[in-house]
């Protein structure tokens, strides 16, 4: 999203240590969540709030969610078949037992995920990287450990690349992976030329940075202010946490 597009949405013109902190504190709430109903009421919350994000990217935001989908398809194909828990069987597959309390364990994890990630990408689309680490900063956490996060952010996409750029070159020499010893040897090396060039370029990058004056800390824009939206959105989380939280009960 531009930046131009996330100044415009209600989230964006919010406090960014007040997003880190719903954040925090949403995910935590719904991943405490033990009935389906909450955790259903939650995914509308989370749905809510996705909708104040700003401008949607249906396409990108679909490709994480199926993202996320492919991980509860393994949930949906062990969970609900138990060998040796005892429950409710509904349903018997040869050897394989489907327990009612498997099934609604599958359901209620797979709220629990759908509202969580929805919920973490609509704080996450209406603000860049640098003002949630900026927010974090502002609540208090570890210097270093915001670093890492900033440092992780700029080259993870440029280790990707270079890993890209050598299966390229593999497969222009006429390379093809097969479970043999050759090609073991030839994905031990591409490991080893992974690890060997990042050490390398996370000198360069450190010469780089003690050239431009730095002293081993990143300044985080901290002039943050609570406005009257944010009071607002305080009201709307609390309300939402309000009533999952009496449904859980």
């Amino acid at each position: 999203m531009t930046r131009a597009a996330r100044s415009a949405s209600f989230l964006a013109r919010s406090d960014p240590r007040l997003k880190v902190l719903i954040l925090v504190l949403w995910s935590f709430l719904l991943a405490l969540l033990e009935t389906p109903k909450a955790a259903l009421v939650g995914l509308g919350g989370s749905s809510l709030i996705y909708a104040l994000s700003g401008p949607k990217q249906f396409f990108k935001d679909l490709t994480k969610l199926l993202a996320i989908n492919a991980f509860l398809l393994f949930i949906w194909l062990l969970l609900p078949f138990s060998f040796s828990t005892p429950g409710t069987a509904i349903q018997r597959l040869g050897p394989l037992v489907v327990t009612q309390e498997g099934l609604d364990l599958s359901i209620l994890l797979s709220l629990k995920a759908l509202a969580i990630t929805l919920g973490a990408m609509a704080i996450t689309r209406a603000s860049s990287v640098f003002e949630l680490l900026a927010g974090a900063k502002g609540l208090g956490a570890p210097e270093k450990l915001l670093a890492i996060f900033q440092l992780m952010t700029r080259y993870i996409s440029v280790i990707g690349q270079q890993y890209a750029r050598l299966r390229q070159a593999m497969r222009v020499r006429g390379f093809q992976g097969r479970s043999d010893l050759r090609s073991l040897r030839a994905y031990a090396n591409l490991a080893g030329y992974m690890l060997v060039g990042g050490l390398d370029r996370a000198e360069r990058i450190h010469a780089a940075m003690i050239c431009r004056g730095y002293n081993g800390r990143f300044w985080f824009r901290g002039d943050f202010k609570i406005k009257p939206l944010d009071l607002g959105f305080v009201c709307l989380i609390l309300a939402l946490g309000l009533g999952v939280t009496f449904l859980d009960d």
